[in-house]
């Protein structure tokens, strides 16, 4: 069954010697969340997902933060809104900022004078495994970065949640303080772990939230080998838990080619959703990211 059209939730771009990124600066490690980058370390523009994405009818394109330093966010947010008002592309805009930082009104501020800036995502992925964690700590108990989230809805803005199972009870606490913040679960919670019983607990309560969405996208980062038989009980878990008009797929390139081909992710998923019916399955490919990012 071919995707009729496709509104990627969750791209990257970048290029190198316009802004500052650590993570993909030498030396490169296998030892983290990723594996080593090196082989995304290399400009990635709209021409590089273009060609990417043959093939696939893609209408609009979400692009997330892509872990620039802290003091180049606002620079990234007028470098993509500016390549939006030339190109189109991207529809919608998810920037950086420190929630937890005393001084990020400002920013937030700043931010959505680029009219296509729908939301925050500040990754906060805590793991006490030192080679999973992205934190040094879980931000999930900083008072001051739920001070931050508290004014996410003051500006109009949603946040995108890239946490693991064991953060989801606490995520589900704070995000249910603020139903007028939209919440959109990354990466399908990442259940890196071989007991899903967190995940399972986590992702129910998170769908109990009027106010969530979850994308399903970086399955390499659950088993970089990954195949649609084997995340096919996870994705349909998912979109069980929270119903395809909340759910959304997603590419995540280029950050997804340390894992699979665009194509082997979107057949993949099509595969797995080949039993959906016509409107469901242009809600999970398309009209839900439309929705969460008001594009």
């Amino acid at each position: 069954m071919a995707i009729q059209r496709f509104v990627d939730a969750h791209i990257h771009l970048w290029q190198l010697n316009r802004l500052s990124y650590a993570w993909l600066t030498p030396p490169f490690s296998d030892d983290g969340p990723n594996g080593s980058v090196e082989p995304i370390a290399k400009d990635y523009v709209l021409s590089d997902y273009f060609a990417d994405a043959e093939g696939f009818k893609v209408d609009k394109v979400v692009h997330i933060d892509a872990g620039a330093a802290a003091s180049d966010a606002l620079n990234e947010t007028r470098w993509l809104q500016s390549l939006a008002d030339e190109t189109g592309f991207p529809n919608a805009i998810v920037a950086f900022a420190a929630l937890n930082d005393a001084d990020v009104e400002p920013l937030l501020a700043q931010h959505v004078e680029s009219r296509n800036v729908r939301g925050i995502r500040h990754i906060i992925n805590w793991h006490e495994n030192p080679k999973r964690t992205y934190t040094p700590r879980n931000l999930l108990e900083d008072p001051a970065f739920a001070r931050g989230y508290g004014l996410l809805s003051r500006y109009k803005l949603s946040f995108d949640l890239q946490i693991y199972p064991g953060q989801m009870i606490q995520a589900y606490e704070l995000a249910k303080q603020h139903p007028d913040t939209p919440v959109i679960l990354n990466h399908m919670g990442m259940p890196v772990d071989a007991d899903l019983t967190q995940w399972r607990e986590g992702m129910t309560k998170l769908a109990e939230l009027p106010h969530a969405a979850v994308k399903i996208s970086g399955l390499g980062f659950v088993d970089r080998g990954w195949t649609a038989q084997s995340m096919r009980g996870l994705v349909l878990e998912t979109i069980d838990r929270f119903g395809p008009e909340r759910c959304a797929f997603a590419s995540d390139f280029p950050t997804d080619t340390l894992f699979n081909s665009y194509s082997y992710g979107l057949r993949a998923y099509d595969d797995i959703t080949s039993g959906f019916s016509a409107s469901e399955r242009d809600a999970l490919f398309a009209t839900t990211a439309e929705r969460i990012y008001r594009i």
